[in-house]
Parts: C-alpha cells; sequence; structure tokens
C-alpha cells in the first residue's frame, strides 16, 4: 500500500514536472544557468513523462513500478549532480533529494518482481 501511495503521488508529480520541460519559462532559464540544451531538457521531460507512466501503471504492474522507480532515481541523482557541478545551494538541492528518496521507496519495495 506504501509503494501504491507513493507511486501515485510521484506519478502525478512528474507528469507536471515532465509537461514543465516542454516549456515554462523557468524552466528554459533554469537549463540555460545548468548549462545544458533544450534538446536535453526535451529529453529530460519526455524520460519524466514515461517515469511517471511506469509509476501509475505500476500501480497493477510491479515489475512497471520498479522500473519507474529506477528512472526517478537516475533522474534525481542527475539532479544533484548537476546542483553540485553549479555549486548550488543544499536549501535547492532538497527537492531532488525528496524525490530521489521516494523513487528509491518504489524501486526497494518492488525490486524483487524484477528478479523473480
Amino acid at each position: 500500500m506504501l509503494s501504491i501511495i507513493i507511486q501515485i503521488l510521484l506519478g502525478l508529480g512528474f507528469i507536471m514536472f515532465g509537461l514543465m520541460k516542454f516549456g515554462s519559462k523557468q524552466m528554459v532559464e533554469g537549463f540555460k544557468t545548468y548549462g545544458y540544451s533544450a534538446g536535453f531538457r526535451i529529453f529530460t521531460g519526455m524520460v519524466e513523462l514515461v517515469a511517471a507512466v511506469l509509476l501509475i501503471a505500476g500501480v497493477w504492474n510491479e515489475q512497471l513500478a520498479a522500473l519507474g522507480g529506477f528512472l526517478v532515481v537516475a533522474t534525481m541523482i542527475g539532479a544533484i549532480l548537476t546542483h553540485i557541478k553549479i555549486k548550488d545551494t543544499l536549501n535547492n538541492m532538497m527537492m531532488p533529494i525528496i524525490l530521489l528518496i521516494l523513487g528509491g521507496i518504489v524501486l526497494v519495495l518492488n525490486y524483487t518482481s524484477l528478479i523473480g
């Protein structure tokens, strides 16, 4: 039950985050600040949307939940490394850290479906 609640919250959040990557002024400026191209911003948005779909579909299929959790973890590691690269404050890294932890919980709770 815990995994399903987290999956739905993460899924809805990643739909919003992913869609924002396609043209939100804040995201466009943020990716410029990070030194990333518009193409990478769009790619990141696509990955986030795929993760969202996997997390939500994972309510009915644990393997999809695990894959969605993995994508969240991988994406948030990249986000955290980006914040470190630009010497950002810990406060600005809190959201990616929290999302990393939540994605990790989903991955761990559903991991056995991938290997067994």
